[in-house]
């Protein structure tokens, strides 16, 4: 079965850098589209940035462009997420997601997500 297991969050304080990592399993991995989404306290959960399955085309969310960068490695299956210039708006759970419809990543839009991470904690502090 898919699985999905995030890690790399962390505290950190506003303008420093994390990097997540997803390791994926159960599937063929090189033809999902992959997302992070983010759920911050009290807040909806949200799409932060998409991959396409052959990593050509990303989407981000407007408030992370130009900070947070995402990528993948089809060969290790995993996919990452480079945050920089960290925000104590970011602060929230990270969960990494997966769709089998190779179009998907460009909704960045959890609908269109079937698989979940269990979510990593991400404290950025002002």
């Amino acid at each position: 079965q898919v699985q999905l297991v995030e890690s790399g969050g962390g505290s950190v304080q506003a303008g420093g850098s994390l990097r997540l990592s997803c390791a994926a399993s159960g599937y063929t991995y090189s033809t999902y589209s992959m997302a992070w989404f983010r759920q911050g306290p009290g807040k909806e959960r949200e799409g932060v940035a998409s991959i396409s399955p052959g990593a050509r085309s990303t989407k981000y969310a407007d408030s992370v462009k130009g900070r947070f960068t995402i990528s993948r490695d089809n060969a290790k299956n995993t996919l990452y997420l480079q945050m920089n210039s960290l925000k104590p708006e970011d602060t929230a759970i990270y969960y990494c997601a997966a769709s089998p419809v190779s179009s998907n990543w460009y909704y960045l839009n959890s609908q269109f997500f079937n698989y979940w991470g269990q979510g990593t904690q991400v404290t950025v502090s002002s």
